[in-house]
C-alpha cells in the first residue's frame, strides 16, 4: 500500500508539489470527460509520469444527487440512465486502453449532509454531522420518495451493465458508500449503501474481482455505534474478499449521527492499528486524504492534504518495518 492523494492537481506546478511531497500515486483529473479518448486520456497520463507518478484512478462523472453529473442513474430514468451509463462504460474502456487500472463512483440521492462545522485546534474547522441539529428533517424533494427497493433496484441496474465491461476491460470499480449514514426516509430516502449490511449486500451483486469499494473509512465509522473497536473487523470483512480498491484514510470524533471529522492524529480511531490492519489483509492501493480539517491561511486544503501525506507515509514506514 502506498500514499495516494485525489487531490485535484490543476497545473504542472501542483504536480510538481506532489512528487516532491512524495505522493506518487493519484486518482486523476484531467479535465471535461467529454474529451477523455484513449489518445487524451493516454496523453495526460504520460504528463503525470514525467513528474515520477502514476495515475492509478479516475472519477467517473456521476454525482452527489439530481442537480449533479448523471443523475439519471439513482433517479432510475429511461432511456436518459442508459445513455449515462454508456458514458461510464466508454471511460472504462478508454482508462483500460490508456493503462489506467481503476476508476471511482458514488451512486447518491442527496450529496453530503452536514449541520453546521465545529471547531477544532488551533481553531480549525472540522466538517460536521449532528442529528439532533438538524432542522428540516421531514421535507421531501420533488424527484423523491425513492423506497429501498427502488434503491436497490437501480443499483443492480447500474452493476448489470458496467460490471461486466469492467472485467472485459479489468478495471476495477470502486463505489464510495453513502456519506452520511441517515434514518430512512430522511428527504425521502432510505441510504441503502450507508450501512454495513448495506455494503455487504452491495459487494456481493453481480460479485466480481472488479467490483468493490472506494472504502471511505471515516464515512465506515460514521456508520458505527462503537466506530474506535468496530472499525478493525469491517476492514477485515471487506479487505479479505479483496473488496477494498482505494482507502479515504480519516478519522472521525464521535459515532453514528453524531460525529466530527477531524485530522487523522487526533480522532478517535487508533490509525496506526487500522494501517497495521490493511497490511494484514494484503490490501495494495492507495490509502489518501480526504475531508481533512479547515484551516487558515493561504492554499488551506493543500496544507491540511499535505500534513495528512506526511502522516500516511510515517504511518505506512511503521508498520512495514515491523
Amino acid at each position: 500500500m502506498f500514499v495516494g492523494t485525489q487531490y485535484p492537481a490543476k497545473s504542472d506546478l501542483e504536480l510538481q508539489i506532489l512528487a516532491q511531497l512524495g505522493v506518487n500515486h493519484i486518482c486523476g483529473y484531467p479535465g471535461d470527460h467529454k474529451l477523455w479518448s484513449v489518445d487524451f486520456l493516454t496523453q495526460y497520463k504520460e504528463k503525470v509520469e514525467s513528474y515520477g507518478m502514476k495515475v492509478d484512478m479516475l472519477q467517473l462523472p456521476i454525482g452527489h444527487d439530481p442537480q449533479g453529473q448523471s443523475p439519471n442513474i439513482m433517479l432510475g430514468k429511461s432511456p436518459e440512465r442508459d445513455r449515462e451509463i454508456e458514458t461510464c462504460q466508454n471511460i472504462v474502456r478508454n482508462a483500460s486502453l490508456a493503462g489506467i487500472p481503476s476508476v471511482k463512483y458514488r451512486l447518491s440521492s442527496i450529496g453530503i449532509p452536514r449541520t453546521k462545522p465545529s471547531i477544532g485546534r488551533g481553531n480549525s474547522l472540522r466538517s460536521s454531522f449532528y442529528w439532533n441539529q438538524v432542522e428540516d428533517k421531514k421535507s421531501i424533494p420533488e424527484w423523491a420518495p425513492i423506497a429501498e427497493d427502488e434503491s436497490w433496484e437501480r443499483i443492480d441496474y447500474f452493476l448489470k451493465n458496467m460490471v461486466p465491461v469492467a472485467e472485459e476491460y479489468k478495471v476495477r470499480l470502486a463505489c464510495h458508500p453513502h456519506d452520511p449514514y441517515t434514518p430512512p426516509g430522511y428527504k425521502g430516502v432510505v441510504r441503502v449503501l450507508g450501512t454495513i449490511e448495506g455494503l455487504k449486500k452491495f459487494v456481493l451483486m453481480h460479485e466480481n474481482k472488479y467490483h468493490g469499494l472506494n472504502f471511505c473509512q471515516g464515512t465506515i465509522c460514521e456508520m458505527l455505534e462503537n466506530p474506535k473497536t468496530e472499525i478493525f473487523d469491517v476492514i477485515k470483512w471487506f479487505g479479505k474478499r479483496e473488496k477494498i480498491f482505494n482507502v479515504h484514510f480519516r478519522n472521525i470524533i464521535g459515532k453514528k449521527l453524531a460525529f466530527e471529522e477531524t485530522f487523522p492524529d487526533e480522532g478517535d480511531i487508533n490509525m496506526f492499528k487500522a494501517a497495521q490492519t490493511y497490511k494484514e489483509i494484503g490490501y495494495k492501493y492507495m490509502l489518501m486524504p480526504d475531508h481533512t480539517p479547515q484551516t487558515s491561511g493561504p492554499n488551506a486544503d493543500g496544507v491540511s492534504f499535505a500534513f495528512c501525506y506526511g502522516y500516511i507515509q510515517g504511518l505506512i514506514q511503521a508498520v512495514n518495518n515491523l
